[in-house]
């Protein structure tokens, strides 16, 4: 039998990363030392009171049953609580908010419940390559506005009024902004919000990255008159070492969320009531947990600079988050396969910038997440690296 994929299929390609990690993992069993230093995938543990949290719940009398599409009250309130104590934004733990198994399966409901055929999503380059194949997965159009380095990884909002945005229902954004590490400010949130509003755009911020070397965390909804017109996906993954947990949530006004779980309670049956409870327990943690966690990634960043500089690369010593994004040297004109050169050659793994838009062709991106004894090594393997 020869079965034919749909059409939609022929608009986006594999992952990258599904491509290229099964291409590390045969180099892997082949014998190279691989280092990988491209995910950002916390090797971390999550908080003991939060492995504490699942393991009680395990045996509790329906425990193990379907639940709600909108996940218990009471995670619903401790996200609520997170938000107001966090971001200083209330909302309504009723009807404002509701759980996800991880933002990405987000990014795919919001989209399916505001992009039609033909609509087109403005999104950000470089930016997260999934905001762009949902939209095209969609068939809906990509309209890229572009983010430098010289405009602080921030819109040119005068560019963006220079488009035509008759057909534009969604604007993506991500700050504190992967893959660049560029924080974002209040200010920068008011324009966006004023923006959305005049040309009636649903303005969605994409928010995992907060707390991760980041000293002064914020929300969109930090600001005035952002439920008028925006949501805000965001996720234990980063912040509390869950990646594999999958939980994340979005939060905006009613309306938008009511159409947002019209799309979700058709594709999943609800939260296992155990992850559930570990992500109260996470919500709850006391300032000491963003403490040590930012102490590990703070003395990781220090050898992560410094086997940049070796590489030849700049970097902005500011940035937040758990990557370092890096310039190349002038000299290097491919990303992709000067990486591809230092994975053959010394079994170090690191993350082309381009794969994040054509705005990252010169540049790549190290994870934080890899211990620093590995860290070092990779160091000592590249200091006879001929760039």
């Amino acid at each position: 039998m020869s079965l034919v994929t749909a059409k939609r299929l022929h608009s986006v390609e594999e992952y990258y990363f599904s491509k290229k990690l099964r291409e590390v993992r045969e180099l892997a069993l082949a014998g190279k030392p691989i280092i990988n230093m491209a995910i950002g995938s916390p090797d971390l543990a999550p908080p003991t009171s939060v492995l504490e949290a699942l393991s009680n719940t395990l045996h509790i009398d329906g425990a193990h049953k379907y639940q709600s599409y909108q996940g218990l009250p009471e995670f619903r309130q401790a996200i609520c609580d997170f938000y107001s104590s966090k971001y200083n934004a209330s909302f309504d733990a009723n009807s404002e908010v509701l759980p996800l198994m991880g933002s990405k399966e987000g990014i795919m409901h919001i989209s399916m419940a505001f992009l039609n055929k033909g609509d087109q999503a403005l999104i950000p380059n470089p930016g997260y390559p999934t905001y762009t194949s949902v939209t095209k997965l969609l068939e809906a159009e990509p309209v890229f506005y572009n983010l430098s380095e010289a405009n602080n990884w921030e819109p040119d909002f005068e560019a963006l009024e220079k488009l035509d945005l008759s057909k534009v229902k969604i604007m993506w954004v991500n700050y504190p902004h992967m893959p660049t590490g560029a924080a974002g400010s209040k200010e920068l949130f008011k324009k966006l919000i004023a923006f959305a509003e005049k040309n009636n755009i649903l303005l969605v911020n994409d928010n995992p990255y907060s707390f991760v070397l980041n000293s002064n965390p914020i929300s969109i909804f930090s600001v005035e008159g952002a439920k008028n017109v925006a949501l805000e996906l965001n996720s234990l993954s980063k912040t509390f070492n869950m990646a594999g947990w999958r939980i994340g949530m979005v939060l905006g006004n009613k309306e938008t969320i009511n159409a947002v779980l019209k799309v979700k309670s058709n594709m999943d049956s609800g939260m296992f009531q155990g992850l559930q409870k570990g992500a109260i327990a996470a919500l709850n943690c006391e300032e000491d947990w963003y403490t040590s966690m930012n102490k590990v990634y703070a003395n990781r960043r220090k050898l992560i600079w410094q086997l940049a500089e070796l590489l030849g690369c700049t970097y902005d010593k500011e940035a937040t988050g758990m990557f370092v994004w890096s310039k190349l040297p002038s000299n290097i004109t491919n990303a992709e396969a000067f990486i591809d050169k230092i994975l053959y050659e010394k079994s170090v793994f690191i993350t082309p910038g381009s794969i994040f838009g054509s705005q990252g062709a010169e540049y790549i991106r190290f994870s934080l997440c890899i211990e620093e004894v590995k860290i070092q090594e990779a160091i000592e393997r590249l200091k006879d690296f001929k760039i």
